[in-house]
């Protein structure tokens, strides 16, 4: 993943309602979830929700695929995991950052 894409990445994740959408599609792994369920389960509004899913759907993080007349929209796993990765690809200086190291190393 490069600067750019992670930038649009977490642009799209910093909004209330579209972290919302995408941490309950991410908890519905890869069948994701149609707009209509996550409509009722988020309790927004279906317009609004378009909106945010179109937001994500740019940001790559989103997939969308019609299935019959209904929009199923599944989490962009792969993608998280790189944007993670690329989060995290300098984290305490090339050294592994475990939870044990914290104890044993003050820098961590």
């Amino acid at each position: 993943m490069n600067e750019k894409a992670a930038v649009l990445a977490l642009a799209a994740l910093a909004q209330e309602a579209r972290l919302r959408v995408f941490r309950a599609l991410v908890g519905a792994g890869p069948e994701g979830m149609t707009p209509g369920a996550l409509s009722a389960m988020l309790d927004i509004p279906a317009s609004t929700l378009s909106f945010h899913l179109k937001e994500l759907v740019h940001a790559d993080l989103v997939s969308v695929e019609r299935e019959g007349r209904n929009l199923h929209y599944r989490p962009a796993l792969g993608r998280m995991n790189e944007l993670l990765a690329y989060l995290t690809a300098h984290c305490c200086m090339g050294q592994p950052c475990a939870p044990g190291a914290a104890k044993r190393r003050s820098t961590c």
